[in-house]
């Protein structure tokens, strides 16, 4: 691209020409502009760099007759800022200087050496280590949406297409760390769902045009066609492919060698998880949005930052298919003999591997540093004490790990005759390549290492040759090399000494052999590292074929991490391997909340286990009971135990009996959204009508208090029609929860409705959770006695208590009262009808008996 031309380019000064061609490239994006031993910003970037990383900000100078805004920061303390700006989501262009600046010759030429973006990131100072980054781009076709995703750090290119109601869902799950989005594409619920953490990169629509996209794909995969990658059918998506690839080839300045394949994803394969499940659960944040405790947190005890990724990704990806996960949990039952024997080896073993993930990545990048190459040959060379406990009595799983494990001889070879057993962090600081390697490298060091040696050789020769003992050979900063004779035993000096300088009482010479060892004495250093340099760039080249090798064993190491850490947390919490079945239900006996039951433990308080039955003639329980009583935890160590079994862990129960699921859908808790205008019952009526819509027979819901947001009567009445609905339409396993007693009565009317409750009992003025799951329906709801717990007033305790009982009271006496709804006719007639009178002593003076049973007819309707 060429640079565009300023209005008046010919009055600003040859260096900010240099710079603005340059921003011109680049002009929605920071440069840091190399000079001497600082990156500079100038202008608009001065100022919003000096904001963002709190740096000086200076003025200096003019340039066409403007003074010139800039702020820097020290060439070796670039890492850090980089890091600052990126997690504030922000690009970042590095344009470095070429040629030797002592030339004098003009300015110096600066080129752009990498450009850093959220999504890109290689660099192991920028990076989480225990999250994956993934770069997305997005494209649309009427109401489908394609996703392409791209690791840079493992090379996976992922493509998928979803419906435009599952694409914030789909977004939820995947968390990009920077989105592409076409320029003319707008996406309202941005801000709201989990995307709204990623950095949004807008690129020219025909980026996203599908034919430039499908060539882009086969030049770089080098084929014919997109149908080997089972590709060939997408549409959006690959538009969406095409436009990460040139972005991500753009910000590399180089082709993507170890992004060899592209991977079509279905989200069938996937257990699904829409946004408000994934919160609720508290996977891998809490709904605070912390770290811990949450799922995540609990179970990632892996040794390596590669395992944890392979967790984290596991816990947003439940499979459905139970194949895999049942082959994992084998696996963990295997880890699990002799009290975990087998584990514990694997997990002391694993304490010697790097990420070799990400090694492989800057590998294949030619960015890797010589400590990432140390790291990785230490790594494979710690490969048998990983695969050799595997070979005997291994389930099928680890089996295949062990294959995977297999070290490439050759690599491993070159890297440990190639590089220095602890070279140094950079490679500008030299000592990198091992001794013997390379014999030009290892002379070039002996004539730095080895000066004195040399000088202390030359002068007992010269002493020797000449007959002056007092003869010296030295060396100073000024004059460099030199031999020194006093002026007594000038006669004796050979034919081919030559005069350097002349002291009080003595003289210095210099003679051919010592000059051409100060030649090479005084560049060697210079020469040794260029060399290395040279060598360094060779190994990374010879390693290219060798990445797709390197990245398969680190998925086995990551896996095997992840399993080990299974069998780890298995057996220090007494969990179970679950059983999967066909036949549809769920059943669990003394099952357990994994997070809440390890926060008590670490108290010193024991967790009450609950059983759970749900099968083909028994879909939906009602949950009743008090407050703080148990009933949310129960519904979520259900849905936990679940998503466990279906990553291959082993469950916090007695036992697990699961069949078929297809999804996993909550509705628990609420709170507005302000920012959308959207109420706490708005929020919660959308989330009901999406499970309502989208559930099937083979789903999991989990409905917690539904229709508390309005009015008691309007709430009854949704509680009740969707209560319904969830047995007559979608017929899915469910778990449903309210406070609404008159509920209880639907188990007259379904068979396939069971009424169980938590109860709790009253000491005194206390009272006591029993957090026990019974059969039946609850008898009270003690809220008045939480709000004791909560530290209410005792006024308004005590007034409460009288309400209470004035209301009991009437409820009593409207009890004896004939059921109203049964004597209600088919519709209020014009003549006079039995249920006015009925009615007459019960209407309030506000309401006519005919506009009471009006409304009761509105009841009952809302009702059926």
């Amino acid at each position: 691209m060429t640079a565009q031309k300023t209005s008046e380019p010919v009055r600003h000064t040859p260096m900010m020409q240099q710079y603005l061609a340059l921003k011109a490239q680049h002009p929605d994006t920071l440069l840091l502009y190399r000079m001497g031993d600082f990156y500079e910003m100038f202008y608009a970037d001065a100022e919003k760099a000096a904001r963002l990383l709190d740096i000086t900000l200076t003025t200096r100078g003019q340039s066409a007759g403007q003074p010139i805004r800039m702020a820097g920061i020290p060439y070796h303390a670039l890492e850090g800022y980089l890091g600052k700006l990126v997690r504030l989501g922000e690009s970042v262009v590095i344009c470095e200087q070429m040629g030797d600046p002592a030339s004098g010759k003009g300015p110096m030429e600066r080129v752009v050496s990498r450009i850093v973006t959220p999504g890109t990131l290689t660099d192991a100072s920028l990076l989480d280590e225990r999250k994956d980054v993934w770069l997305l781009a997005l494209a649309r076709a009427r109401q489908t949406f394609g996703l392409a995703r791209l690791n840079l750090a493992s090379g996976a290119f992922i493509l998928t297409e979803v419906p435009e109601a599952d694409l914030s869902a789909t977004l939820e799950r995947l968390r990009p760390a920077e989105i592409l989005l076409p320029e003319s594409l707008e996406l309202p619920f941005f801000g709201r769902v989990g995307s709204s953490t990623a950095a949004q990169t807008r690129r020219p629509d025909w980026h996203f045009e599908a034919e430039n996209a499908t060539a882009l794909l086969c030049a770089h995969f080098k084929t014919h066609s997109l149908a080997g990658f089972g590709a060939e059918h997408l549409g959006p998506a690959l538009a969406a492919a095409g436009a990460l690839l040139q972005y991500a080839q753009a910000t590399q300045a180089r082709a993507l060698p170890h992004v060899e394949a592209m991977q079509v994803e279905e989200e069938s394969r996937y257990l699904g998880l829409d946004t408000a499940t994934r919160r609720n659960l508290e996977l891998t944040e809490t709904l605070r949005g912390q770290a811990a405790p949450t799922l995540f947190s609990l179970l990632d005890t892996c040794v390596t930052s590669m395992g944890a990724r392979f967790l984290r990704h596991a816990l947003h990806h439940p499979l459905r298919d139970p194949e895999i996960p049942a082959a994992r949990q084998a696996a963990v039952a295997n880890l699990s003999e002799e009290y975990g024997h087998l584990a514990k080896t694997l997990r002391v073993a694993l304490k010697g591997q790097a990420d070799l993930e990400r090694i492989a990545g800057r590998v294949a990048l030619m960015n890797a540093r010589p400590r990432d190459l140390s790291a990785l040959r230490d790594s494979l060379a710690g490969l048998p004490a990983l695969s050799e406990p595997l070979r005997q009595n291994a389930s099928p799983l680890l089996t295949a790990l062990c294959v995977d494990l297999e070290i490439p001889a050759q690599v491993l070879a070159l890297l440990q005759s190639a590089i220095a057993s602890e070279p140094a962090a950079l490679l500008r600081e030299g000592g990198v390549i091992a001794s013997g390697f390379d014999a030009e490298l290892d002379e070039l060091r002996a004539l730095n290492d080895n000066c004195g040696a040399f000088l202390m050789d030359m002068e007992a020769r010269e002493r020797e040759r000449t007959g002056i003992a007092s003869l010296k050979v030295e060396f100073n900063k000024v004059h460099g090399f030199y031999i020194e004779v006093t002026h007594a035993h000038t006669e004796k000096v050979p034919d081919d000494y030559r005069r350097r300088q002349t002291l009080k009482n003595a003289e210095r010479y210099i003679t051919p052999e010592l000059k051409t060892f100060e030649d090479k004495a005084l560049s060697a250093q210079e020469h040794a590292l260029a060399r290395e340099k040279r060598l360094f760039e060779e190994i990374l080249t010879r390693l290219q074929p060798e990445v797709r090798r390197v990245l398969r064993i680190a998925r086995a190491v990551a896996e095997l991490d992840m399993l080990a850490a299974f069998a780890d947390t298995a057996l220090a919490r007494d969990w179970r391997q679950p059983e999967f079945t066909a036949t549809p239900g769920l059943g669990i006996t003394a099952g357990r909340h994994p997070v809440v039951e390890g926060e008590m433990a670490a108290s010193g308080e024991n967790f009450i286990a609950n059983d759970l039955a749900l099968t083909d003639e028994r879909r939906l329980l009602l949950i009743t009971g008090p407050n703080m009583g148990g009933k949310s935890t129960y519904m979520r160590q259900t849905a936990l135990m679940v998503l466990l079994a279906h990553i291959g862990s082993f469950v916090p129960a007695e036992r697990a009996l699961l069949g078929p699921l297809d999804r996993i859908f909550t509705r628990i808790g609420a709170s507005d959204d302000l920012a959308s205008g959207r109420s706490t019952f708005m929020v919660e009526m959308t989330e009901a009508a999406a499970i309502l819509h989208h559930a099937t027979p083979m789903s999991l819901v989990l409905m917690d208090e539904i229709g508390r947001g309005t009015s008691t009567f309007d709430g009854l009445a949704l509680a009740f029609a969707i209560c319904r609905h969830l047995l007559e339409k979608n017929a899915s396993l469910t778990l449903f929860a309210t406070h609404y007693f008159e509920m209880t009565r639907l188990a007259g009317e379904y068979s396939r409705f069971a009424n169980v409750h938590l109860d709790a009992v009253e000491h005194g003025e206390r009272i006591v959770f029993l957090h026990a799951v019974e059969e039946g329906p609850a008898n009270q709801s003690y809220g008045i006695q939480v709000a004791a717990l909560a530290g209410m007033p005792s006024g308004v305790l005590k007034n409460a208590r009288k309400e209470l009982r004035d209301l009991e009271q009437k409820a009593a006496d409207n009890s004896r009262q004939p059921d109203l709804f049964s004597t209600l006719p088919p519709r209020l007639e014009p003549e006079p009808h039995p249920a006015l009178e009925k009615l007459a002593h019960l209407t309030p003076d506000t309401l006519t008996p005919r506009e009471a049973l009006e409304t009761l007819y509105a009841l009952k309707e809302m009702l059926e």
